[in-house]
């Protein structure tokens, strides 16, 4: 297990500082599945921020936890 170099309180901050920018974002669905995602990160709430997706098909939103961010699950950067 790999040590954390930021607490929850950190990452909150971090994302807070991307609402409303357009953002790239990786997401580790498991057993090597990695899936590519871009959007703007459009609302944050107490235990969760909403990504409204670019390129949607069928899903325009996802949602993903502060803690999906921390351990690694999701990789989250700003799109210039």
């Amino acid at each position: 297990m790999r040590k954390p170099t930021m607490d929850l309180s950190q990452v909150k901050m971090e994302i807070l500082k991307l609402k409303g920018k357009y953002v790239e974002m990786e997401v580790n669905k498991g057993r090597k599945k990695i899936t590519h995602y871009e959007g703007v990160l459009e609302d944050i709430y107490h235990s969760v921020f909403v990504v409204r997706l670019a390129n949607a098909t069928t899903v325009e939103k996802m949602s993903y936890s502060y803690s999906d961010v921390l351990c690694g699950d999701v990789k989250i950067e700003l799109k210039e």
